[in-house]
């Protein structure tokens, strides 16, 4: 049997008296999608920083690939391939996009000369921006921001994709082809997404964690949670009774 590529075993992180992550734990397959939701101050930004490393557990291991990383640096977490793209796309404005997700590749995926050339034009035309390649990044629409927000990620070499309400602020047919891509990244990335749309997470992912107040308060396949009553009444607001 394969061995998980993340697991997290009872992590724990506070606040003073604000409890974000109350010993949580699950493991997380390969080439898998899954949604991570909850309403704000659930604890979903927290979890993304403890498994990225820019926010230290204080308690429990979290494990990569079957080694411990709990206590790694997040510049060598990304250099094992935990990457994550964030709402905000933040490209280097005045660099080409080809030149983005070049610096990525030299940088985070530790390629040279005409290896990282190749790779980043491959990237490129995977995520569907090999036509504005020449184009300066703050020239690029937010669609196609975000794109290169997952391009620089992939270029990395990143195994595990932490995607941070990368949705947010797309018309409904951008998020639409927005989803399209990240379903096809599956075949080769494993991916954790936060996100507040819900049919992104019927459509995309394989499984949903539901979190509250720090805990991880549900976890099934999109369907069975999102018909759930706890999860209607917590995250969309409705009585339990209508749920």
């Amino acid at each position: 049997m394969t061995a998980p590529i993340l697991e997290l075993r009872g992590v724990c992180k506070r606040y003073g008296a604000i409890t974000v992550a109350d010993a949580i734990s699950f493991s997380l397959e390969r080439r898998t999608c899954v949604g991570l939701v909850g309403p704000n101050g659930a604890g979903k930004t927290s979890l993304f920083n403890m498994i990225t490393g820019s926010t230290p557990p204080d308690a429990g291991q979290i494990l990569f690939d079957g080694g411990d990383i709990t206590t790694t640096k997040a510049y060598l977490r990304a250099r094992l391939g935990v990457v994550r793209a964030f709402q905000i796309p933040q490209p280097f404005p005045h660099l080409t996009v080809y030149e983005n997700v070049y610096a990525a590749a030299y940088y985070g995926g530790n390629l040279r000369g005409a290896e990282a050339e190749q790779w980043s034009m491959q990237v490129l035309e995977r995520v569907g921006l090999l036509p504005s390649a020449k184009l300066a990044a703050d020239h690029l629409r937010l669609l196609d921001r975000k794109r290169l927000e997952l391009a620089k990620a992939m270029a990395s070499r990143a195994e595990l994709l932490l995607l941070d309400e990368i949705a947010g602020g797309l018309t409904d047919h951008e998020v639409n082809a927005l989803l399209a891509l990240i379903v096809r990244l599956k075949a080769d990335h494993t991916i954790i997404w936060i996100e507040h749309i819900p049919r992104a997470m019927k459509d995309a992912a394989d499984r949903v964690l539901v979190l509250h107040f720090g805990r991880l308060l549900l976890d099934g396949p999109p369907s069975e949670i999102m018909a759930h009553a706890q999860f209607r009444e917590i995250y969309m607001g409705l009585p339990a009774d209508a749920a």
